[in-house]
């Protein structure tokens, strides 16, 4: 079977935002609907406080996101919802009001594609809320409810709000705010699939599918993809599946899911002991390990799934459910570079999430989810390390689609190329707390093409790095002197 996946995801660098923490704008027009009561902005987020970010702000932030090199955008849910995070979804059909509704969505997707920008939606469809038309009919007349077996009732009564009583319905991780769908039944897949629909028709790029592995029911992944690609075959379609996703990622489901265990390997080989946090509050952060173990589990992620795919996962550092990796390196600044340095240069599209590339720092959600900072806290080296590695992504192709191939693993010194075609670039980074001189005799011709030139300047470098060749020829060796805790690129 041959695998498609949508190209422009191959070349793309994607920015995450979370609307009620990422910029606020009240137009004139809406200053009705608005302007409510809202936690301060600048204030420490709290579980169930709105600061009132909206898709009018992030409009206004688009020229921003364009000049650093953005061209996705992955956002977090936008429908209607009782829940700052808007994972309790009340209505599918309707942009929250408080995000600047329909229009505001539309004069977003207007202004992206303007730009040449991609817009992903996050799709919760294994479960719902509390509030949910259908959901809410089964609370107000129980059993006589048309809508009844949508969900997955257990008993009478149901008990939606009373932790004392048994809830009587399944819902997601026992979470009662969020009743699970029964997807099982036709009527709520056929729903499911039309709203999939709707939105690409309006114009949406893709959708990241929220807690994708807990909906079992067979072909439900497969005909989600038949529908949405039937409208638009270059959507893109990413699942979160915390693991090994090898069961949906064979070509019929999903173009990709966002990559946890690239996540786990790099923080356990950049932050190793320096670890004061896991990612997770619920899991222990993941022990340290040197090059040698680092190169294992990469080389064992990129063999899990074809090489297509590969280049469609969605990766990143940290997202709107982990503590941000500068928090889980207690601040450790080199840490952070290394971590963004082995981003970008690993096969997939590398996702920011929103307020790194300027040191936003959080824990534990819901710390994660700071408001966007003004101008005068961001911390500009970080920004332009960020625009100096994105600026290299899109330069070089072999950065985004060449062969990955790790070429020297020893101690906590890596070195790996990125290859296509006459273009090698060389990847190395040092995550000791010792300078280390390294000597390598690669054979490019063997990497590449015949025609391959030799990689010799750099075209990046964090730290005081040197790199030279010696010998004659084909027994030429590449020589690096790496500082401590810093990487460079050659090409």
């Amino acid at each position: 079977m041959q695998i498609h996946t949508p190209n422009w995801v191959k070349h793309a660098v994607f920015y995450q935002i979370f609307p009620d923490r990422f910029a606020r704008t009240v137009p004139p027009h809406q200053k009705w609907l608005l302007d409510v009561p809202l936690e301060d902005w600048d204030a420490p987020p709290t579980f169930h406080g709105y600061k009132g970010g909206n898709l009018w702000g992030a409009i206004e932030q688009l020229d921003y996101l364009q000049d650093l090199g953005i061209n996705a955008i992955y956002l977090n849910p936008i429908f209607s919802s009782a829940s700052n995070h808007r994972y309790h979804t009340l209505d599918y059909y309707q942009v929250d009001p408080l995000l600047g509704g329909d229009e505001a969505f539309a004069s977003l997707l207007k202004e992206v594609h303007r730009r040449n920008i991609k817009l992903v939606l996050d799709g919760t469809f294994n479960h719902a809320s509390r509030g949910f038309y259908f959901f809410n009919d089964i609370l107000e007349n129980g059993s006589n409810s048309p809508w009844v077996d949508w969900f997955k009732i257990k008993g009478w009564p149901i008990s939606p709000y009373d932790e004392s009583r048994p809830a009587n319905y399944a819902s997601w991780n026992d979470h009662r705010a969020l009743p699970e769908f029964n997807t099982d039944h036709p009527g709520v897949r056929e729903y499911i699939m039309r709203v999939g629909e709707h939105w690409i028709k309006l114009g949406a790029d893709g959708w990241r599918l929220d807690s994708a592995d807990y909906i079992k029911t067979p072909g439900f992944w497969q005909e989600f993809r038949d529908r949405v690609k039937a409208i638009d075959p270059e959507a893109y379609i990413v699942g979160e599946i915390p693991m090994d996703a090898s069961e949906w990622l064979d070509g019929t489901q999903f173009d990709g899911v966002s990559s946890l265990p690239f996540l786990n390997a790099t923080t356990a080989f950049v932050v190793g002991d320096r670890q004061v946090k896991g990612h997770f509050k619920e899991y222990a952060p993941p022990p340290p390990t040197d090059a040698a173990g680092y190169g294992d589990k990469i080389n064992e992620l990129l063999q899990l799934y074809p090489w297509e795919i590969q280049l469609t996962q969605l990766n990143g550092i940290n997202n709107h459910d982990t503590a941000r990796l500068i928090d889980v390196a207690g601040g450790d600044r080199p840490s952070l570079y290394l971590a963004i340095l082995l981003l970008f240069t690993f096969p997939g599209a590398p996702c920011i999430y929103y307020g790194d590339e300027v040191g936003l720092t959080g824990g534990y959600d819901p710390d994660c989810r700071k408001a966007f900072p003004s101008q005068e806290e961001w911390e500009r080296d970080i920004l332009e390390y960020h625009r100096q590695l994105i600026t290299l992504r899109h330069t070089h192709a072999a950065m985004r689609i060449g062969e990955y191939q790790t070429l020297y693993a020893e101690g906590q010194i890596y070195v790996f190329a990125r290859i296509l075609a006459e273009e090698v670039l060389v990847i190395a980074v040092n995550a000791g707390n010792e300078t280390a001189k390294v000597s390598i005799q690669p054979s490019w011709h063997s990497l590449a093409t015949a025609s391959a030139s030799e990689p010799n300047q750099v075209l990046f470098t964090y730290g005081s790095n040197e790199v030279n060749w010696s010998g004659e020829a084909a027994q030429r060796s590449l020589n690096f002197t790496l500082a401590p805790r810093c990487g460079l690129i050659l090409g």
